[in-house]
């Protein structure tokens, strides 16, 4: 580091001996006290906008900045135990009963990721009690949870997306210090943790708060949500150190394992030194030697560069959402053709998608109306993230739909036999039919109405929801509806475990060959000495076994002269 001032520790930090130093950026107010347990403190201007006081404040000390009278949070803030209008509260990470020195990291190569989100994964919805439930998923053959944001955001429940406070886990989760039993409860488990974070906007709830102190956003760029996160303007270096000191935070304090960026396509930065690559680095730095963290992008950019190492140009994020492969396989499995689904619905995309799973890597893309992506044939298979259901895909839809049942087996049979990092999504691996709807708990009445009102216009022009009644955002019925009820559908149950156990003695294998028939509806493809065969078609299929045996299949496969049948919507594994 060069020692500029904003380099230094944002924040609360203990300095030992219960004593804890602050330091606030804050160039905006003409005056910045800090206030500690009802006591008022001077603060030293070190200059760039930053002042800071080291006082007696232990673990658990409220606390709050005062600008030019109002007092206010902490934007570096580590824990909101009343939410994000309350104080702030001084969290320090000795005071964590680590238990987990033997836990040595993730297998890169034996990658299965579970999407969690707290607030519907148990009853309760807290991270002690999703705790109970870790084993389980180790047992089925998950390796890591990735968990959907806890960074404070308004009311109790909400998906996360809308986070004010970077770095303070969820109140209602049950705050920081829930969240380090929960990590060291899934390194005992033998389970890995990524965090979901989001780097691109800030909750508006929050954004007059934060805004109080200085330029952390600018009008340089217009995003969804507002003016952007200031990564590129006037004064945006002590902006920028406060999104990195957040990242390598929650790795170093928190011992996750790694990191998923939110829409890095949604974060603008015209800078030399592009603030994904910044995390990226940053992210892996915080990391133990021994058990490196992974950072993995959602990008909408279909970009090489955003998984190709900085030295070759790239970012340097370890992996990639591949949403390509999902909306493939969706659309071969139930016909949707609505909205970005228009261009998929051959089983040669699936093919292609084996291969590797950016379908637009050059080629006109009918929806964007434009050429779209670029080739990524040099990027491993163990870089892209693939899934036949996720938050996104199961939550953005208008009723919070899962697959339907019939082709739930066929979905989780290509995707986890897949060449590439499987992600399951919640309460799939039993069949759960709870949906995931979108909910919110906004405690501003005006955003509270611009979220019901504008989810209803969303979904008035899709025929698929005509006659539909949206559910309510808003509603408490809305986020109870989507609590996983934990029925399970037992034999989808088996199959996953079985695919999960068949996946481990695959190994990393890449794929050999592969041939599809768009006419007949059939894939197949050959890897690892095995031959997968899909069967997307309404007719069953005969394949011939000559010299192989069926060593999994979806459904039943009868065998006889020396062939295979293969259900409709059905597929098996032959060795």
């Amino acid at each position: 580091m060069s020692g500029y001032v904003w380099e230094r520790r944002h924040g609360a930090t203990p300095a030992g001996d219960g004593r804890t130093t602050f330091r606030a950026w804050a160039p905006k107010p003409e005056r910045i006290e800090l206030e500690v347990d009802g006591r008022r403190h001077e603060l030293e201007d070190e200059g760039f906008g930053f002042h800071a006081a080291t006082v007696d404040a232990p673990h658990g000390t409220d606390y709050r900045f005062v600008l030019d009278g109002d007092p206010l949070p902490d934007p570096s803030s580590r824990w909101q135990p009343e939410g994000i209008r309350g104080p702030s509260r001084v969290v320090d990470p000795a005071a964590f009963a680590w238990t987990d020195d033997a836990w040595r990291g993730l297998d890169r190569d034996a990658l299965v990721l579970y999407e969690l989100h707290v607030g519907t994964f148990t009853a309760e919805g807290t991270l002690d009690a999703a705790i109970p439930h870790l084993q389980g998923l180790a047992d089925l053959g998950v390796t890591a949870v990735e968990v959907m944001p806890v960074a404070e955001f308004p009311g109790h429940h909400g998906w996360g997306y809308d986070g004010v406070f970077l770095s303070a886990t969820q109140s209602s989760y049950g705050g920081p210090e829930a969240f380090a039993r929960f990590v060291d409860a899934a390194h005992a488990a033998g389970l890995g943790v990524l965090l979901d974070v989001v780097y691109n906007h800030l909750g508006a709830s929050g954004q007059q708060g934060i805004e109080a102190y200085g330029p952390y956003f600018t009008q340089k760029h217009e995003t969804f949500w507002g003016a952007g996160v200031n990564y590129d303007d006037e004064d945006c270096d002590p902006v920028r150190e406060w999104v990195l000191q957040s990242a390598e935070g929650w790795i170093r304090d928190f011992h996750v394992d790694g990191l998923r960026l939110d829409a890095i396509h949604a974060i603008s930065d015209d800078s030399a030194r592009p603030i994904v690559s910044e995390i990226a680095r940053r992210a892996h730095e915080a990391g133990r030697t021994e058990r490196p963290p992974v950072v993995i992008a959602e990008s909408g950019l279909n970009d090489p560069k955003v998984i190709r190492p900085r030295e070759q140009g790239g970012l340097g994020c370890d992996g990639v959402w591949a949403d390509d492969f999902h909306h493939a396989l969706r659309v071969l499995l139930t016909g949707e053709k609505e909205g970005y689904y228009e261009e998929f619905g051959a089983v040669a995309d699936l093919a292609k998608a084996f291969d590797r799973p950016v379908l637009h890597d050059g080629s006109y893309s009918t929806f964007r109306r434009r050429r779209f992506g670029a080739p990524h044939d040099d990027r491993p298979p163990r870089q892209f993230v693939v899934f036949d259901m996720n938050h996104d895909q199961v939550g953005n839809r208008a009723l919070g739909d899962r697959l339907p049942r019939p082709v739930r087996p066929l979905a989780a049979f290509c995707t986890l036999l897949s060449p590439f990092v499987p992600m399951l999504f919640q309460g799939e691996e039993y069949g759960e039919d709870a949906p995931f709807l979108f909910f919110s708990d906004h405690i501003d009445e005006e955003i509270a109405t611009a979220t019901r009102e504008g989810r209803r216009r969303e979904f008035a022009a899709f025929a698929a929801f005509a006659g539909e009644e949206v559910p309510d955002p808003q509603a408490r019925e809305t986020f109870e509806r989507s609590k996983l009820t934990r029925e399970a559908d037992e034999g989808l149950a088996q199959l996953y475990r079985d695919l999960l156990r068949v996946r481990r003695e695959l190994g990393p294998a890449p794929v050999e060959a592969v041939e599809a028939d768009d006419e007949a509806g059939w894939l197949r493809v050959v890897r690892g000495g095995t031959v997968l065969v899909a069967n997307f078609g309404a007719a069953p299929l005969r394949v011939d076994a000559e010299g192989r045996q069926v060593v999994l299949s979806t459904h039943d496969a009868p065998v006889a002269d020396g062939a295979v049948t293969v259900a409709a919507q059905a597929g098996i594994l032959l060795r």
